[in-house]
């Protein structure tokens, strides 16, 4: 997502930054390429027309063009009004635990919603709260079947009825939600191809009788200003409370991201950035619009390091780090935790200053940390222990264990034998000086 955007502003402000100031001519010049790069990426024509305009009066603003540093300054003023552009203006979803919180999940058909259900159930029962699922779509062929599948493998309760009155399933829904004492029913509810007044009906009599405490507009990122369109439309007949955004992992341009906001004046809440169960994250403004602009994401990445990583057990591999007493067993614990994180693709676009020198085009293969992980679990204890008995025969056989060649074998004891050199030689005090000098310390 906003790779194609990102790779233009990042052409637009190294131009800017070359330059030793700034004058109203290339000012403008900027502007025009900043403005082709927002309407490339399928952002509302009016909100970019507004963006543009606010973005250079401030950048010809005495303090930018005096500036020791007038590139930077623009990159400054770039970034605060694509906050205040996707600004969720402090909106908090509050769910407890001590009672009952009622979720509607409204959208068009093939939007990610029954998945988009699964995944706040997920999401909030890792924060402690008992959440169940209520299958109201009761058109579309396997919807019902879909939400069981997926309550199955995340272990969330379904409520399901054999009716089409959604009211009726919402009652049966209500009764044993309160039995259970669950904290959290999310219904998910039916979609049609377009706009239509049967299934507006339908939801606004469901709104009416459950008295939903948030409504959630699920929209497929995808389909850039088509979403943004059929969002304003259910707002108009619904007024949602917020908006949950699925399939930013994909090729999505970055338009409905940033016009969302502005044509519904409802906030995005949640973002789905993957396919898997756990792949949904609360909407920061700040931090998208650092990703849009090749910053990274340092507080993202430092929560699924957190959510993902035992630090108590991270901080005793540092001191064997240290000391020169990593092993292939504690390479393979790393590797397991980095996984959890997520795709590779993903965390490596969350580093200041390497994510965006990415091509957008690059996909970075995952496969090569199982290959990896394959070859280490085909070796004995002892093996990954003391690596250096490994001959040529227990590489032949463990390269029959896990499949993989015995030249990626010896290539991937080289590297850890690099990798165990450098971490002796940052141990050293003269290593410690030189790893500060690469942070930037004196």
């Amino acid at each position: 997502m906003f790779n194609s955007l990102s790779e233009r502003l990042d052409k637009v402000f190294r131009n800017l930054k070359g330059k030793g100031y700034l004058t109203e001519d290339n000012i403008k010049a900027s502007m025009r390429e900043i403005r082709m790069a927002l309407l490339e990426a399928d952002v509302n024509f009016k909100i970019v027309k507004n963006f543009i305009t606010e973005v250079e009066k401030r950048s010809l603003g005495a303090d930018v063009l005096k500036s020791l540093t007038p590139g930077q300054q623009v990159v400054k003023i770039v970034h605060e009004q694509l906050i205040n552009l996707m600004d969720t203006e402090g909106f908090e979803v509050k769910v407890y635990n001590n009672r009952l919180t009622k979720v509607m999940m409204v959208g068009l058909q093939g939007s990610g919603k029954t998945t988009a259900c699964a995944k706040l159930s997920a999401f909030y029962r890792k924060k402690g709260i008992k959440p169940m699922m209520v299958a109201c779509d009761v058109y579309r062929p396997a919807a019902i079947d879909q939400l069981k599948i997926l309550g199955k493998q995340i272990d969330i309760p379904v409520v399901f009825e054999d009716t089409k009155d959604v009211i009726k399933i919402a009652d049966s829904a209500l009764a044993q939600a309160n039995k259970e004492y669950t904290n959290l029913l999310i219904f998910d509810t039916a979609g049609r191809l377009h706009i239509d007044e049967v299934m507006m009906d339908e939801v606004a009599r469901l709104k009416a009788h459950i008295k939903p405490d948030y409504i959630f507009f699920v929209a497929d990122s995808t389909t850039g200003q088509d979403a943004v369109n059929v969002a304003a439309e259910f707002y108009k007949k619904l007024a949602f409370d917020a908006v949950i955004l699925t399939k930013l992992d994909g090729d999505a341009r970055g338009g409905a991201a940033l016009s969302i906001k502005a044509v519904t004046e409802r906030p995005v809440a949640f973002v789905g950035v993957g396919e898997k169960i756990g792949d949904l994250e609360i909407f920061y403004p700040e931090r998208m619009a650092s990703r849009i602009l090749g910053m990274g994401d340092v507080l993202s990445l430092i929560e699924k390091a957190e959510e993902a990583m035992d630090m108590e057990a991270e901080e005793k591999l540092a001191r064997k780090m240290m000391k020169n007493q990593f092993t292939l067993n504690d390479f393979l614990k790393q590797l397991q935790s980095i996984k959890k994180m997520g795709s590779l693709e993903s965390i490596i676009r969350m580093i200041p200053g390497l994510g965006s020198k990415l091509p957008k085009d690059m996909k970075i293969d995952d496969n090569a940390l199982r290959h990896v992980e394959a070859i280490i679990q085909s070796m004995t204890d002892k093996e990954r222990e003391r690596p250096d008995i490994l001959n040529g025969s227990r590489r032949l056989r463990i390269s029959k264990g896990c499949g993989r060649s015995v030249m990626e074998i010896n290539r991937l004891l080289r590297q850890f034998e690099d990798m165990k050199k450098m971490m002796k030689k940052m141990s050293t005090p003269d290593g410690m000086k030189q790893m500060e000098r690469m942070m930037g310390g004196k």
